[in-house]
């Protein structure tokens, strides 16, 4: 029998935060591993960009904005978008639908990301510890890749990789804290204080 006591509930809606820090998180890994070297640019990364980097977050945003968070709504469906639009600059040209972009593009694709990144991360100076670590750092990754495409230096593109893995795992560890301190309802993993 299906138990008929009703929940109380907030606003009806879950919190979509874990989703978009895990969408982003798991598929940031899972790139910069490859920019570290360890395996080439495949399938398996363009796939985790359109379905779950890409598409999970800009999903999440959609949520944030039924819930009023202007933050979440910008971030999630801003980086869920970067990731498809980081898709279809590699398999377009691909299917010759447009000529691959040059460096220098490349260049100024990644270096108006780390912008927009630095700028975002302000926000997070209100919000928590664990968020002003994933923005920080991904601020940072971002002008490490654009170092890389503006150098051709392998060294600098590898390092860009190993501090990739470092920020996509610092957003799955706030995506999963957020999770289980909400199921246990108290602090498992912590994520800092919130500002206010």
């Amino acid at each position: 029998m299906i138990p008929t006591t009703p929940v109380p509930v907030k606003d009806g809606i879950a919190n979509p935060a874990p989703l978009g820090l895990c969408a982003f998180g798991m598929t940031t890994v899972l790139l910069n591993i490859h920019n570290a070297g360890f395996f080439e640019m495949n399938s398996m990364i363009l796939a985790m960009g359109i379905f779950y980097g890409g598409l999970a977050q800009v999903i999440a945003g959609v949520i944030e904005a039924k819930k009023n968070n202007t933050f979440g709504l910008t971030a999630f469906t801003s980086y869920g978008f970067f990731w498809l639009s980081l898709v279809g600059l590699i398999v377009m040209p691909k299917l010759g639908w447009a000529a691959p972009a040059s460096d220098g593009a490349m260049c100024a694709y990644l270096g108006i990301w780390g912008v927009f990144t630095f700028l975002l991360f302000f926000g997070t100076l209100k919000l928590n510890r664990a968020l002003q670590f994933v923005f920080a750092s991904l601020t940072i990754l971002f002008f490490l890749l654009v170092a890389g495409d503006a150098t051709g230096n392998t060294t600098i593109k590898h390092l860009a990789g190993y501090e990739g893995i470092i920020c996509g795992a610092s957003a799955i560890y706030t995506g999963i804290a957020n999770v289980l301190n909400e199921v246990y309802g108290r602090v498992v993993l912590p994520i800092g204080p919130v500002n206010v």
